[in-house]
């Protein structure tokens, strides 16, 4: 079982997503997706004026899926999670309020979840969901989250997408390292933009 949490909104959680669907392909793993919500994380946080206003849109989407999966459960949210990243991070389009029932209409879900995006009666579900998140891989830390084998980690935080083999080996290296209970951290700095193809 593999288990990424992460916010629709978020470019470098629908990478780490994608990287994982290439896995499943090619492993035999079971994925599923709960949402970690970076409007939650950084909701008291001083941000630069862009971030937090990318923060303060990003509760819509979030929402969206917290009743997707509430409702409807967790292959709810399986489906509709992609469906959300194609558009929002492979197409660009940052309208979530059209961007929310055309991906609720493919994956087969009812057109009134699109409400939950401007309601706050699911916030405390989204708080938990983010908390548990947290205390499995740190407060400082965010989205993608992923728990392998019940070792959780942050990130792998790519660039872009890596498929085929390099995909696996990608997957192989990073469980190997979250499960050494000595390993912290591993970084660079990012020099190229993301790639979502």
């Amino acid at each position: 079982m593999v288990t990424a949490y992460v916010d629709p909104s978020c470019p470098f959680a629908w990478i780490t997503s994608r990287w994982l669907m290439e896995v499943a392909k090619m492993r035999p793993l079971t994925l599923r997706f709960e949402v970690m919500s970076l409007a939650v994380i950084n909701e008291h946080r001083d941000l630069e004026p862009w971030y937090r206003e990318f923060n303060d849109r990003a509760w819509g989407p979030a929402r969206v899926c917290v009743a997707a999966a509430a409702q409807h459960g967790s292959a709810a949210l399986a489906r509709l999670y992609p469906a959300l990243g194609r558009r929002i991070h492979d197409a660009g389009d940052k309208d979530f309020d059209s961007v929310v029932p055309l991906a609720l209409a493919e994956a087969g879900l009812p057109a009134d979840l699109a409400d939950a995006a401007h309601r706050s009666d699911l916030d405390p579900q989204m708080r938990a969901s983010t908390a548990h998140a947290q205390q499995l891989v740190g407060e400082d830390l965010g989205t993608p989250t992923v728990v392998v084998d019940d070792v959780a980690f942050f990130g792998p935080v790519l660039t872009s997408i890596p498929r085929g083999e390099e995909a696996v080996r990608v997957f192989d290296g990073a469980r190997l390292l979250a499960g050494c209970r000595a390993f912290s951290e591993l970084k660079r700095a990012r020099s190229d933009g993301l790639t979502f193809a």
